[in-house]
C-alpha cells in the first residue's frame, strides 16, 4: 500500500484503506472515497491533486490525499 498522494498521474488505482479521525473519514466518504472504489490521478497542481473518483473531479490536499492508502 502507499498513499494517493504519491501516485503517478494517469494511474487508476483502488481504495485500500482511508484513515484519519472519523470527521476526516467521513468527510472524504462522503466525497466518494470509499474503500473498495477506484481512484484515477488527473493532475498534480501545486501539491493538490486533482483526481477522478465516482465520475466526478474533485481537487484535494496533499494532506487529504496522504490519509488515502492505495
Amino acid at each position: 500500500m502507499m498513499p494517493l498522494a504519491i501516485a503517478n498521474v494517469g494511474e487508476s488505482k483502488m481504495i485500500r484503506k482511508v484513515s484519519g479521525a472519523p470527521e476526516v473519514r467521513k468527510h472524504l466518504e462522503d466525497l466518494g472515497f470509499v474503500v473498495g472504489g477506484d481512484v484515477t490521478i488527473i493532475s498534480h497542481l501545486g501539491g493538490n491533486l486533482i483526481v477522478n473518483v465516482k465520475q466526478s473531479r474533485i481537487a484535494i490536499s496533499s494532506e487529504m490525499a496522504s490519509r488515502i492508502m492505495i
